[in-house]
């Protein structure tokens, strides 16, 4: 059974207890394909993965072809990505913006709260050295980059975490975990009962679990490492319950508002 995730601390903290067989199945074993979150999405859109980490924006190209599971969820509470740039701005109109993908939720985020830019998809750990050495005017940053991007003398524009929390309480969907849905409901019931021991184990031994994820970190100092973690592994993430849900339909109804999606999904959400 293949199973994609991205190859960042908060992904690996989630998977420990499945990498290292703190948790296991007599009926599936999984093979580990660790790529970043713009190419699981594509992987996703030709269905060559059984499980995979998908941006909670890529769901809308593949959701007639996978369910969306109750556990992994990444969700952020008054943070999110962030937009920076080498000096202050008013707007970002006609500016070229480093993205992460197209697909990517930070992308969809941006084009909620931002107008008349001109993005420009890169791999996301190149973003922030491009605008820092003036290849590129602003970016667009996940993961790590929310945290250090003072030390790459950069400013920030604006935070597109607090513009979500100042209209709603409901948290921001980033990530999610998706099965596919040729697969049998016992085998989907069977993957996502692992992969929530997997995150529960996880919270339970966050220690031994930080350690691990902390390898993944690209370097990433100790504390900035565990204070990643945290922000985006949380309760929504051992189960999205109907708060979780609510998130995901109040992001993609601000989409289809601004006329950034022609049409709402339908959310198929696998439960235990």
């Amino acid at each position: 059974m293949r199973l994609g995730h991205s190859p960042d601390a908060d992904d690996a903290f989630m998977f420990y207890g499945v990498a290292k067989d703190k948790v296991t199945s007599d009926k599936i074993e999984f093979v580990h394909v660790i790529e970043d979150i713009q190419s699981l999405n594509k992987r996703a859109l030709g269905k060559e993965l059984e499980m995979t980490a998908i941006s909670a924006h890529g769901y809308l190209k593949v959701q007639d072809d996978y369910r969306i599971l109750a556990s992994g969820a990444s969700m952020g509470e008054g943070y999110g990505p962030i937009v920076v740039a080498r000096e202050k701005l008013e707007s970002l109109a006609g500016r070229k913006i480093g993205v992460p993908g197209m697909l990517t939720s930070a992308y969809l985020l941006l084009c909620i709260y931002a107008d008349g830019f001109i993005p420009v998809e890169m791999p996301f750990d190149e973003i922030m050295p491009a605008v820092a050495n003036g290849e590129i005017e602003t970016g667009l940053l996940i993961h790590e980059g929310q945290l250090t991007y003072k030390e790459s003398g950069l400013e920030l524009l604006f935070d597109i975490g607090e513009l979500w929390e100042k209209e709603t309480p409901l948290p921001m969907p980033l990530g999610l975990n998706v099965v596919r849905r040729d697969i049998s409901e016992d085998l989907q019931r069977e993957i996502l009962r692992v992969h929530k021991g997997s995150i529960e184990y996880g919270l339970s031994h966050k220690d031994e679990a930080l350690e691990y994820a902390l390898e993944f970190g690209r370097g990433m100092k100790e504390d900035v490492g565990e204070k990643f973690v945290l922000m985006y592994v949380n309760d929504y993430t051992v189960d999205l319950g109907g708060k979780g849900k609510a998130a995901l339909e109040y992001l993609f109804n601000r989409a289809h508002e601004k006329g950034i999606i022609k049409e709402q999904p339908r959310l198929d959400i696998l439960e235990l």
